[in-house]
């Protein structure tokens, strides 16, 4: 059942591979009724529906170039345009510096919403390399598990549906994983300072238990929307 809020909320939600922001989405979705916005599948969600913004995307995609920042904030603008949105949004992958942050500033200035919050999901790396290159699926239902944290109950056979077929990510080793996690601090490092210069940014230790990482999360969304 959602939980009542009195306002609607916009959040950004921050944080390098791994870190649990798909899941961590997907809860407050449920809890508050929010909808979970990605960059890539509001751009293949627009380029689909034929939009004027999605066609230019489309475009661009075809000739081999970057969707610039006006076109996704155009498809964004849609997007929160629709019914579903009006308890609020979480957005995933979007702003990824610190002038996409001005735009969007501007954009829910012209839409008359503000930002509730930039959550922060921060990890330890040492520990992020060995979560995420110990990932591994079932290849026939795609129940998950992990060589240290969650292992099969029988060995090669998957818990949930007895197939004896597992897969990887090709880029779930340490060293990608290790190049991945610079590459994010790198570029979300002037992103975090401009939230924090706004007193717009809250941290959340994402280190810990699923239910326990949820929960600060929810007492962050019940504060900027009470």
């Amino acid at each position: 059942m959602n939980e009542t809020m009195t306002k609607s909320a916009v959040l950004i939600l921050l944080g390098p591979p791994g870190a649990g922001k798909g899941t961590q989405a997907r809860m407050l979705e449920e809890r508050f009724g929010l909808v979970q916005l990605s960059t890539g599948d509001l751009l293949r969600a627009a380029v689909a529906a034929g939009t004027d913004a999605g066609k230019q995307a489309q475009a661009v995609m075809a000739a081999g170039g970057l969707v610039s920042d006006e076109i996704v904030l155009a498809i964004l603008r849609d997007r929160m345009a629709e019914p579903d949105t009006a308890k609020g949004v979480i957005l995933d992958g979007f702003p990824r510096t610190a002038k996409q942050a001005e735009a969007l500033d501007a954009l829910l200035a012209d839409q008359g919403m503000t930002l509730g919050a930039a959550i922060s999901l921060d990890v330890d790396d040492a520990a992020m390399v060995e979560r995420v290159s110990g990932r591994y699926t079932c290849a026939k239902c795609g129940e998950g598990y992990h060589d240290s944290f969650k292992t099969p109950a029988v060995a090669g056979v998957c818990d949930k549906c007895g197939s004896t077929e597992f897969k990887r990510r090709a880029d779930d080793n340490a060293e990608t994983v290790s190049a991945r996690l610079d590459a994010y601090h790198a570029q979300t490092a002037p992103l975090i300072a401009y939230y924090e210069g706004q007193g717009a940014l809250k941290r959340v230790d994402a280190m810990g238990q699923i239910d326990r990482i949820a929960g600060d999360l929810a007492a962050i969304v019940t504060d900027v929307t009470s």
